[in-house]
């Protein structure tokens, strides 16, 4: 969905003047604001949304790149960083905007605060080793993880550094009257609550460290170096409204002794011996999702691709499943009898035995890029 013109959003013109863009700003936002508009989500996504204009339209740098290229000039972290501020974000850039407009403190209709924050615990990092058939197959994991949490008996009271709003409000004189900011409170980080007791063993923050059982579905086709991310089972943060931070779970893939993987592609040398390469044979070949039977034609030659459709490793962004690409390799016998150097040394002279490519027969360099096509 194409997102909505900055101006059109703020009601305004081009030509706006940044006074008249702050005014229309703090219009819109107080029409939207959250503590006037409690538990309705459409409001408060356009609360985001007019921040997210004024961001950029209050700064004559960004705005002179939105009027040049329009919302692609902050794609990939210009602007609100592609991903849009929270709502914290807002409260702490543009509360000086409303001035004593919310009765007292900003984000306060009738004198009330607009909350405390969910403090978030700290995430925890794992690694997790894989082989290609868990790859090809996706699989669950089961880890044990020692993570810090909330230990029974813990009680909290109010904190008296911003007496339960998680805020410290700082109100300024200027010469267009009272302007006021509101900061994260420094003791308990937001929280609006502080510890008053807890039990033997606990740390200040009152949590202990506990051994979980933590189940990881890992989904197909992930690669070296992805980082999946299991929620909440991080370590706890300290409060009755807190929530845990997350279990980081970077990917390592096991080498296959075997089998080489190339993306989604895996690469499997196939050794045949001289006689197999001139009579044609059968083998069975072992692939990451089970044995195929595969038919090598009489007269193979040496470097060969057979490739098996579809029998590779599947995409992690559900583009279907790569390739099993089997290069055919000829064992040339390093020893031989009387009878064996007799036969190939009549040979020699034979036109059959003779090097004879045609034109139909790929080179090399043919048949790697026909590997990457």
């Amino acid at each position: 969905m194409a997102k909505q013109d900055y101006y059109e959003v703020l009601g305004i013109s081009k030509s706006a003047s940044q006074a008249e863009i702050k005014k229309a700003y703090r219009k819109k936002a107080i029409k939207y604001h959250p503590d006037k508009n409690p538990g309705d989500k459409e409001a408060e996504e356009k609360f985001k949304l007019c921040a997210e204009a004024y961001e950029v339209l209050s700064d004559e740098n960004k705005k002179a790149r939105y009027d040049q290229f329009g919302h692609q000039a902050f794609e990939g972290g210009g602007g609100f960083g592609g991903g849009g501020m929270n709502m914290d974000d807002i409260f702490s850039q543009f509360g000086d905007i409303f001035g004593g407009a919310f009765g007292g403190g900003f984000g306060g209709f009738g004198g009330g605060g607009r909350g405390q924050a969910r403090v978030k615990g700290s995430n925890l990092r794992i690694r997790v080793k894989l082989t290609l058939e868990d790859i090809a197959n996706g699989v669950e994991k089961k880890v044990k993880v020692r993570r810090k949490v909330q230990a029974d008996g813990v009680t909290y009271k109010t904190c008296s550094g911003c007496n339960g709003s998680g805020q410290q409000v700082r109100m300024t004189r200027t010469i267009l009257g009272n302007m006021q900011t509101a900061t994260t409170c420094s003791v308990c980080k937001g929280a609006g609550e502080i510890i008053d007791k807890k039990p033997s063993g606990a740390d200040a923050q009152g949590l202990i460290v506990k051994e979980e059982t933590v189940s990881i579905n890992i989904p197909q086709g992930v690669t070296e170096g992805v980082q999946l991310k299991v929620g909440g089972k991080g370590n706890d943060a300290p409060g009755k409204n807190s929530i845990a931070g997350d279990l980081l779970v970077l990917i390592e893939e096991i080498q296959h002794e075997k089998l080489k993987r190339e993306g989604s592609n895996i690469h499997y040398d196939l050794y045949i011996n001289f006689s197999e390469a001139v009579l044609g044979t059968s083998k069975e070949i072992e692939t990451v999702t089970g044995k195929v039977k595969i038919k090598i034609d009489a007269g193979t030659q040496a470097g060969k691709i057979l490739r098996l459709k579809g029998k590779g490793l599947p995409s992690i962004e559900h583009y279907g499943n790569g390739d099993f690409l089997i290069h055919i390799n000829v064992w040339t016998p390093q020893e031989l009898s009387k009878e064996q150097k007799e036969f190939f040394e009549k040979m020699l002279e034979d036109d059959n035995f003779s090097p004879n490519p045609q034109k139909s027969d790929k080179s090399f360099f043919e048949k790697v890029k026909d590997m990457f096509s």
